[in-house]
């Protein structure tokens, strides 16, 4: 019994570890690839709120979980369709991006919306 719980406790740490290098992944890329793209994407908004939710303190975690996820699928190159082709490169980014955004709908607040329609009026400069 002591190691199914420490195998249990090792694999959330692991578990915990990953989200945390997902979450300084998504950090560190997210605002230098939205700044290049978003004007072309018609999901921006939704993506940015997204951000904006899954950075906010009171988000469960499990949100931020599912949310991160998206991001972090959006900001690493590695993608089933690539972003450099035309019309399709986002289409993936964007099934991945709805699919998490209504798993958990109810957590994109207002404010998060507001947030993002500012930082795309304010053209991503002053956004993080």
């Amino acid at each position: 019994m002591p190691f199914e719980h420490a195998a249990a406790w090792n694999q959330s740490g692991l578990d915990e570890r990953a989200a945390r290098g997902d979450e300084e992944r998504v950090r560190r890329g997210f605002w230098t690839k939205a700044k290049r793209v978003a004007g072309k994407l018609p999901f921006a908004e939704d993506l940015l709120a997204a951000y904006f939710c899954a950075f906010d303190h009171a988000t469960p975690v499990q949100v931020k979980a599912a949310l991160v996820a998206a991001l972090a699928y959006f900001v690493l190159p590695f993608d089933v369709v690539p972003d450099i082709l035309p019309l399709v490169g986002y289409s993936d980014d964007a099934a991945v991006l709805v699919t998490a955004l209504r798993m958990v709908a109810g957590h994109v607040r207002p404010e998060h919306r507001e947030a993002a329609r500012r930082a795309l009026a304010g053209g991503l400069d002053d956004a993080r």
